[in-house]
């Protein structure tokens, strides 16, 4: 158990060793002076095409539902659907018995006997 302590401590001091060596690498590499970054060109698209308008054409109105002439003429109705009762619910029991059945207990095995 003491070995795995040690271990422990050991891994914890090697950690913290990396960590002060990386801080120090990172201070120096702010330091230093950023470099420049090159400018390139940036490119150009073509125009876009430009949309065609298309003709209009002249499309006829929709032709009417001439009204009836004769008065004799007419809509029949819709016919009424019968309403029906259903019979009422049985009597549902509120409390249910509860009775455990008995169970039977058989007796054991004779148990050997030695001679």
């Amino acid at each position: 158990m003491a070995s795995y302590s040690s271990f422990i401590l050991a891994f914890f001091i090697a950690i913290s060793i990396s960590n002060m060596e990386t801080s120090l690498a990172t201070r120096h590499l702010l330091q230093t002076t950023s470099p420049t970054t090159p400018t390139f060109p940036k490119p150009t698209l073509p125009p876009l095409p430009t949309i065609p308008t298309f003709p209009q054409a002249n499309v006829p109105s929709l032709p009417t539902i001439p009204k009836p002439t004769q008065p004799s003429i007419t809509i029949p109705t819709i016919p009424t659907i019968p309403q029906f009762t259903l019979p009422p619910f049985p009597n549902i029991p509120t409390t249910i018995p509860i009775t455990m059945p008995t169970l039977p207990f058989f007796a054991p095995p004779p148990s050997k006997t030695t001679p």
